[in-house]
């Protein structure tokens, strides 16, 4: 199973692959992957076509649940972001070698001539405890469903459910643009767009649940992306991965106001 993921330049979205266009990284524990300008044949992993970026610029280690990175530079600074946070990076100091990097969605910022070279890393194996395990003598058992409850697919998997969890016998489900609207009003979700919602979606389905629906991420089809969010709800709420408490983290509901009763 892959610690990483690495969504190279000019890979618009992750479930995007097909001819012409670079190929997904999958890696594994122990697994390195240099990145940089690159040699004539060849010789990187990780594609970063600037004159400004050094032939071997990094390295990149998957380690159990986390990935390393390794700045080969002798004067410059590279920042890796976090995508999921308010602002959040950290830096990694030129020559630095192994520095951890702890978010789940990340994206590898280098200086280059044409302004900045960049790259995303997943990390869907990042392990959660199961947070109804209760303390005790021994290891503590973990999820075997690595799920971050502050991410914003989390968001996205919840408002999926909420008709559900609200009313067990409801079968109709939202739609793309019911999500899209119905977590807008929070503040991590004023840019929220149908197509981010479609990704969050692959990626649950696909990628930290590892669903098998008889389907590719981003195929195309009739009736596949309502069957797709179908199968993800039924399995989420089937295993108690959303859970009524969960719906404290969607937006209050705006009550109707009440007609004014004329005498």
């Amino acid at each position: 199973m892959e610690t990483i993921i690495v969504q190279p330049p000019g890979l618009a979205r992750p479930e995007a692959v097909g001819a012409g266009r670079p190929q997904l990284l999958h890696m594994g524990p122990g697994d390195v992957a240099d990145f940089g300008r690159g040699l004539p044949g060849g010789g990187v992993s990780i594609v970063l076509p600037d004159p400004g970026i050094s032939r071997r610029a990094g390295r990149l280690e998957a380690a159990e649940d986390y990935w390393r990175l390794s700045n080969f530079s002798r004067d410059a600074a590279y920042v890796v972001e976090n995508l999921e946070g308010a602002g959040e990076y950290l830096t990694v100091a030129p020559g630095r070698l192994g520095a951890p990097v702890p978010f789940e969605f990340s994206r590898v910022v280098l200086p280059a001539l044409s302004g900045t070279a960049e790259f995303k890393v997943f990390a869907p194996q990042h392990a959660y405890l199961d947070e109804r395990s209760a303390p005790g003598a021994g290891e503590q058992t973990v999820h075997p469903y690595a799920l971050d409850a502050t991410a914003k697919y989390f968001l996205v998997l919840v408002a999926l459910c909420e008709p559900r969890l609200r009313d067990p016998s409801e079968s109709a489900l939202p739609g793309v643009g019911d999500i899209v609207e119905r977590l807008r009003p929070l503040e991590s979700c004023r840019d929220l767009t149908r197509s981010a919602v479609n990704y969050h979606i692959d990626y649950l389905a696909f990628t930290k649940l590892r669903l098998d629906l008889g389907d590719e991420p981003g195929t195309e089809g009739g009736g596949r992306t309502g069957a797709k969010r179908a199968g993800l709800a039924s399995f989420a709420l089937r295993f108690g991965l959303v859970r009524e408490e969960h719906l404290a983290l969607l937006p209050t509901r705006r009550r109707p106001l009440a007609q004014e009763i004329r005498a």
